[in-house]
């Protein structure tokens, strides 16, 4: 039983409807629409929550379906760095750096884009080690924004399937730790500014903000 109310004064402001509607919901259709039509705004008060029905509610119909889940972008990745390496390198195969911990993951870039510091944009690929050379076609289900010296890029994150929570908080957690390291690095190198992980941020936004790679393309202007 539902406990309906409608709150237009005089005579009916505090008047209580009770009734159990029909299968097909045409009582209540009915009732609403008439409150609807004089002016009113009905409302159900339902285990001690109120909602308050407008002219939109009486002939909206309940969706058939939930919506599609939109197919993540697919790219092809090259792997620079395989999950385990201690070897920190670049797009061109320079060693920018020996790191003190193993990769977690394949790191690579996508060699059809540049990324915001006008290097190729850079990917990491979940799953188990991939040898350094392979070109590997894979969905990019979110990325990863760090700004190192003040320079903002982007890191797609793919897999073959959807990234669990736990494993979106580990890719998290490495980048925050990684930025505080590469901060460090940067004050021993005499490199001024920023470096901190900016969060999780969907591949669409990181592919919006990069741009195609041309056959003009000769490296990184930035030294890494």
């Amino acid at each position: 039983m539902f406990r309906i109310r409608t709150c237009i004064p005089p005579l009916t402001s505090n008047k209580t409807v009770r009734f159990a509607p029909r299968a097909d919901g045409h009582e209540f259709s009915t009732w609403l629409s008439l409150n609807c039509y004089l002016g009113r705004s009905p409302f159900v008060e339902f285990a001690g929550l109120r909602y308050t029905f407008g002219m939109n509610d009486v002939n909206r119909k309940p969706s058939s379906a939930p919506e599609a889940t939109p197919e993540p972008p697919e790219v092809e990745v090259v792997i620079e760095i395989p999950r385990g390496s201690f070897l920190k390198r670049g797009s061109t195969g320079h060693i920018d750096f020996i790191s003190p911990l193993p990769c977690p993951f394949n790191y690579g870039s996508v060699p059809k884009f540049l990324g915001l510091e006008g290097d190729l944009l850079d990917a990491l690929v979940l799953g188990p080690r991939l040898p350094r050379g392979t070109r590997i076609r894979v969905k990019a289900w979110g990325a990863v924004t760090l700004t190192d010296r003040g320079m903002t890029d982007d890191k797609l994150v793919c897999s073959d399937r959807p990234p669990s929570l736990s494993e979106r908080q580990n890719v998290l957690r490495f980048f925050r730790f990684y930025a505080k390291c590469k901060g460090l690095l940067n004050i021993w190198r005499n490199r001024p500014g920023r470096n901190a992980s900016e969060g999780w941020c969907e591949a669409t936004q990181a592919l919006a903000r990069a741009r195609p790679r041309h056959d003009s393309w000769k490296g990184s202007p930035v030294e890494f």
